[in-house]
């Protein structure tokens, strides 16, 4: 491990935005002044970054009870790692259709891991002439002996249908405080108007049963040419879900050119897409804000310019006692780790701690510090912890 020792400040911002995962914003840049006046003391202290290993495009990290973590990589690897860096490659990962932003996704244990030794994964799988999906599984994770693997992997959801084109997968998987139900979020894949068909589960929040079956009181069971595992819908590119401490579920998402989302995401909501939002099309062609349609679920806040979010947590932990309870977002364009604070149902960004580099994966450890994940080829793992 080697420790970085950064100093970030935040008073002044001066943030350059360019494209975030979305191939169509290839080539656009703005800048953002901000000026940040309601920064407590305590939040103007800088932390100190440790640099702990580096991966081939990290996507998604987790936590084992012994510290130990898991760590995927967009091109079809799993690592098992620990405190010092020291990593070692999980066999039994499932092929995965890599490109564009397509691959293995998201790893979290299930709720009972203790005792079951379950995985939950997403990753992209390759369908007829040239098309792909999302699809969740779950498997078995063995750690004992030399060879850690995975083990009698099920696949228990996919995307409906596999369209064409490698963008807007999500695949992001959360599960309730409760471990009862699985959260999945399910991208749009860059086609719009899915996200608004009730016939396709693209562009919407999933929820299912740990097994894959579906809660017969979810929202839409009893519509006719509905798919049941509809949560909500009216969604873009879902890359953060995550539970608060009062047990509600949050998503952030991409807007299209600006107009990034975190919403407060409720049983049976539509939130929009592509009918409204606060951004526009790449083409320049303008979109309707929220407000012009009140029938639609607002963000309860949005970016304009892009952060290009990636990651949500709700940070619980003592290390940064005057964070609990605001959420975290990693930057992508902005490269940036952004902070939420909360005043009921209100959010707004209390703090950007620039990073240098584009941020995919923001996690809690169990010692209190936050985790990031650095995008790209030979992204770190890095661990934020209070200065001194």
């Amino acid at each position: 491990m080697k420790n970085i020792g950064l100093s970030l400040s935040v008073a002044i911002l001066t943030v350059a935005c360019s494209q975030g995962d979305d191939a169509q914003a290839t080539g656009s840049t703005s800048e953002e002044v901000q000026t940040l006046t309601d920064i407590s003391p305590v939040d103007r202290k800088p932390f100190d970054v440790t640099e702990i290993a580096g991966f081939d495009e990290p996507w998604a990290m987790t936590f084992l009870p012994d510290g130990r973590m898991l760590v995927s990589e967009k091109a079809g690897k799993l690592q098992l790692v620990d405190a010092k860096g020291q990593k070692t490659e999980i066999s039994g990962v499932p092929e995965v259709d890599y490109g564009g932003q397509g691959g293995f996704g998201d790893i979290v244990l299930a709720p009972d891991f203790a005792t079951s030794n379950m995985v939950y994964l997403s990753w992209v799988e390759a369908g007829d002439e040239d098309t792909r999906g999302a699809v969740v599984g779950r498997a078995k994770l063995v750690l004992a002996g030399q060879k850690p693997a995975l083990k009698n992997l099920k696949t228990i959801w996919k995307q409906n249908p596999k369209v064409s084109g490698r963008g807007h997968f999500s695949h992001r998987i959360a599960f309730s405080p409760d471990g009862e139900y699985l959260f999945i979020g399910s991208g749009e894949r860059q086609k719009f108007d899915p996200a608004q068909d009730m016939t396709a589960n693209l562009g919407k929040i999933i929820r299912i049963y740990p097994d894959g079956t579906i809660p017969k009181d979810n929202p839409f069971v009893d519509q006719e040419g509905a798919l049941p595992e509809i949560w909500s819908l009216g969604h873009r590119n879902i890359l953060g879900l995550a539970f608060d401490k009062e047990g509600r579920l949050w998503n952030q998402e991409m807007g299209p050119k600006a107009g990034d989302e975190l919403n407060l995401v409720q049983r049976g909501a539509n939130y929009g897409y592509p009918i409204v939002s606060e951004g526009d099309h790449y083409d320049g062609k303008k979109i309707p804000n929220h407000d012009t349609r009140p029938e639609f679920k607002a963000p309860k806040t949005f970016w304009v310019p892009t952060i290009a979010p990636s990651g949500l947590i709700f940070y619980s932990g003592e290390l940064f006692p005057a964070w609990q309870g605001s959420a975290f977002i990693g930057g992508l364009a902005s490269q940036a780790l952004i902070r939420v604070s909360f005043e009921g149902d209100s959010a707004k960004e209390a703090d950007r701690f620039l990073m240098g580099a584009r941020i995919r994966e923001v996690e809690q450890g169990p010692d209190g510090a936050i985790y990031v994940l650095e995008d790209g080829e030979g992204g770190r793992l890095l661990k934020l912890t209070p200065t001194g």
